[in-house]
């Protein structure tokens, strides 16, 4: 498909729009005739027809021929080269799940809500089940997979699939999640926290690509960040390297889960943000904040706004440390722009031994809320030995 942005309006631009929308339906839900594209996307079938012969043409799209009560149609699928990896992020209240192919082409995309206070054999399960039905939707299998990528919302040892430290992540410590994973599945499964993944996908095809020192802060339900050193995610000796959410930004503050007191993710993490609107029926989650902020209510543009005030200070003791050239804004509240990022880079100018350079620059994530799982392919792909570069189709 054409790299370039067309003319808003055009005719090149409807039919770029066109064929997103076949794509975007044939990624969720797998194998489609084309009166079924037609259906789902709104099109007419003559446009449907078009858009698929063009695609089919240039390598996007696989048609065959099959039979719908009796009658002779066409399906329709994504193109895929032989070999498939997943990958699994289970955040504090999401399980996203992505499948890609050899070529880095997401052929199946899906998420489901979690439970807050989820647990390992529940979700693992439940994951097992849904990859084997988007593996079906593209006609593929679990034979297929050569690996599998996990993210996590705590930090994991490499070494051995658990999790590195305790009291952050209940209900998944003290069992490997890469044996239980691949018990379940018989696919080599690699499992790492969260924040690197993301790091690792914006260094490979997003904000940081190109930067060889760069730190990716992912601000969410929780506070953590991926470190980038010479390219590659640094993971400490036992994968808890990064974890500023437990910087201690107020000792007579909160207590954290962690154990410690005021740290920064009882000042600026998610549940902290919403206890401020505990008697505000219309502010449950994250999404609501952000929601109520966008329409321009005061007091929730406050509240994000203090929140990156206190990123920024940690930020800035991460950059004494580390000396980065790039930070990396993601997570759930880096949709809140300027609001956020503009008080973060006050207290990081204010808070940061400045270089010849000045101090590090402050950038929101290209990949959004896919920046993890997208993490977790590139994951699978790198100890597969099949590349680095996972990207999004267009």
């Amino acid at each position: 498909m054409p790299s370039r942005s067309p003319t808003p309006g055009s005719q090149t631009s409807l039919r770029e729009a066109n064929r997103v929308r076949i794509v975007e339906s044939l990624k969720h839900h797998g194998h489609l005739t084309q009166v079924e594209l037609a259906g789902f996307t709104g099109l007419s079938p003559a446009t449907v027809s078009n858009i698929v012969k063009e695609l089919a043409a240039s390598g996007v799209l696989n048609t065959s021929v099959t039979s719908r009560s009796g009658r002779r149609a066409t399906e329709v699928t994504l193109a895929r080269n032989l070999g498939l990896v997943a990958g699994l992020h289970f955040s504090s209240r999401h399980l996203r799940v992505a499948i890609s192919d050899v070529s880095k082409t997401i052929v199946a995309e899906n998420h489901v809500p979690l439970a807050l206070d989820h647990r390992h054999d529940r979700e693992l399960d439940r994951a097992t089940l849904l990859l084997s039905d988007m593996l079906e939707s593209v006609n593929a299998s679990f034979t297929d997979l050569l690996g599998i990528g996990i993210g996590l919302p705590a930090p994991v040892d490499a070494a051995t699939g658990r999790l590195a430290t305790g009291g952050l992540l209940r209900g998944w410590e003290h069992v490997s999640i890469s044996e239980a994973m691949a018990q379940r599945v018989n696919v080599p499964v690699f499992v790492d926290h969260e924040a690197n993944l993301g790091g690792l996908a914006e260094a490979r095809s997003g904000s940081a690509r190109g930067s060889r020192d760069a730190a990716y802060i992912q601000v969410g339900h929780t506070i953590s960040a991926g470190l980038i050193i010479n390219g590659a995610i640094y993971r400490g000796t036992s994968g808890k390297a990064g974890q500023i959410g437990h910087i201690t930004i107020d000792e007579n503050g909160p207590i954290c889960r962690c154990g410690s007191r005021g740290c920064l993710d009882t000042l600026a993490g998610g549940p902290a943000l919403l206890e401020l609107f505990r008697d505000d029926p219309g502010i449950q989650r994250l999404r609501d904040l952000l929601l109520r902020a966008e329409s321009g209510d005061a007091s929730s543009r406050r509240v994000i706004a203090d929140a990156g005030r206190h990123v920024g200070i940690a930020a800035a003791s991460l950059s004494n440390l580390f000396d980065p050239e790039l930070l990396v804004i993601g997570g759930e509240l880096a949709r809140a722009g300027e609001t956020l990022l503009a008080p973060l880079r006050h207290a990081l100018d204010r808070s940061a031994l400045a270089g010849p350079r000045g101090v590090p620059m402050v950038v929101q994530g290209e990949l959004g809320d896919r920046a993890e799982v997208l993490g977790c392919l590139a994951l699978a792909i790198e100890n597969v030995g099949l590349g680095a570069d996972v990207r999004p189709p267009r």
